[in-house]
């Protein structure tokens, strides 16, 4: 440890190591463009089919409700056979039925495509937050976390990107039929990426001791780890709250309520997005210093004083500006989620347990779209004070869940059966 300690600390993963992160670090990047284009087309399509903007934020409410179920299954696939293959199956599944969606004759048919994307969605996440933090090596697992959530906002840039420089050629429907080439990725990752050593060796010990598990859904609500759980689950519920109350529906506000053209909405939604990767970089690297809770409290604290500036303003400047800096706190208090929420849980459960509270989180973000919409639809202002509400609120709640969880800054990742979810090795 001394050794690793003495050398830089990109020297010290080996090539397997980064190739594990690096598939990784697609699968989500790639998967983020693929959701968050919807966010920019929802007014269109809206006009398309001539259906109110509330039923088509329902498209978006339906495809993260079902990221549990896709997590859920995938978790369980990754904990029994390994993470390499739920991962290329997630990428597969999610870049298809994007791409099949851009073919939509009617609105209900778009709607099924999209909301089939979110099992596809919520499959990527466990197997490849699993994949990357139980290979990384721990002295700078904080800042890979940070690095790895943080290509959601690489993903989010795109996206945006894509609708400023391509919509008015190509059309909502050509934005989406983009969507299929991440389905590339999984040629590289299947011929470069191994599997976890620290998982194959606790697979081997489930069946020398006969003791496998079959259901690891169960374990993560049994009594020495159900409280482990609820902090988690709450964490992670208000954490995207505040997310998709924030980034989600910002675009839908510009164009809305400000009448924004494309290239005015895409700015800020990019800088934030860069600015949050960033972030999630800087955030990352206190983790490993000061722990993963003050990592994600002291961004979500300072982003609480940066919200009026972007949405009590009808000057564009200070909306670019102010939402640019939301990016630095708000967009890059989630870094530690892969690596907070695998450490909390032992091998054998741990895509399982992590894709759970992960994505049951998704389920509480999907009523945010609906029900901010129902309430702007009655505000003068729009979006402005539900957005504003629901943001304040929920990044309370993100704080206090993250106080009564555990810290696991230094966990190591054990191979043998029901290793301890929250003991910490220091070094």
């Amino acid at each position: 440890m001394g050794t690793a300690d003495a050398m830089p600390w990109w020297k010290e993963p080996t090539k397997d190591q980064w190739m594990a992160w690096i598939a990784a670090w697609l699968g989500w990047t790639l998967d983020a463009f693929d959701f968050t284009i919807f966010l920019m087309i929802m007014v269109p399509i809206a006009q398309t089919f001539h259906v109110p903007l509330i039923e088509v934020t329902a498209v978006f409410t339906v495809t993260l409700w079902l990221r549990l179920v896709g997590a859920t299954a995938s978790g369980w696939l990754a904990d029994r056979i390994g993470r390499k293959k739920p991962l290329m199956i997630s990428i597969v599944w999610y870049s298809a039925c994007n791409f099949i969606a851009g073919f939509s004759p009617s609105f209900l048919f778009l709607f099924i495509f999209r909301a089939l994307l979110g099992i596809g969605m919520g499959a990527e996440w466990p197997a490849g937050a699993a994949l990357a933090m139980e290979t990384w090596p721990i002295r700078s697992r904080g800042l890979m976390s940070g690095l790895l959530q943080g290509s959601w906002g690489i993903g989010f840039l795109a996206s945006s990107l894509a609708y400023a420089l391509l919509y008015d050629q190509i059309g909502w429907r050509g934005l989406l039929w983009i969507g299929v080439l991440p389905a590339l990725a999984v040629l590289w990752i299947r011929k470069n990426v191994k599997e976890p050593e620290v998982w194959v060796k606790n697979r081997a010990i489930q069946r020398e001791q006969k003791q496998e598990v079959h259901v690891p859904l169960l374990r993560i609500f049994r009594r020495k780890m159900i409280g482990n759980t609820m902090t988690a689950c709450l964490w992670m519920a208000s954490g995207f709250v505040v997310y998709y109350s924030t980034f989600g529906m910002f675009a839908t506000h510009l164009q809305r309520d400000m009448h924004f053209s494309p290239a005015l909405v895409a700015l800020p939604v990019a800088l934030s997005n860069i600015t949050g990767f960033v972030a999630s970089g800087f955030w990352g690297w206190i983790a490993d210093r000061l722990g993963r809770r003050w990592a994600m409290i002291m961004p979500a604290m300072i982003g609480l004083f940066v919200v009026p500036f972007y949405l009590l303003t009808s000057d564009y400047t200070l909306t670019v500006i102010a939402f640019t800096v939301q990016g630095f706190f708000f967009g890059g208090m989630y870094g530690q989620n892969p690596s907070y929420l695998t450490e909390r849980f032992p091998t054998e459960i741990r895509a399982t347990a992590a894709g759970f509270c992960y994505h049951q989180g998704a389920i509480w973000a999907g009523l945010a779209a609906p029900i901010l919409t129902w309430f702007a639809a009655g505000q003068p202002g729009g979006f402005v004070m539900p957005m504003l509400v629901a943001q304040f609120g929920a990044t309370l709640v993100f704080i206090v869940a993250l106080l009564l969880g555990p810290e696991t800054k230094g966990k190591a990742m054990a191979a043998e059966l029901d290793g301890a979810p929250l003991a910490v090795v220091q070094h």
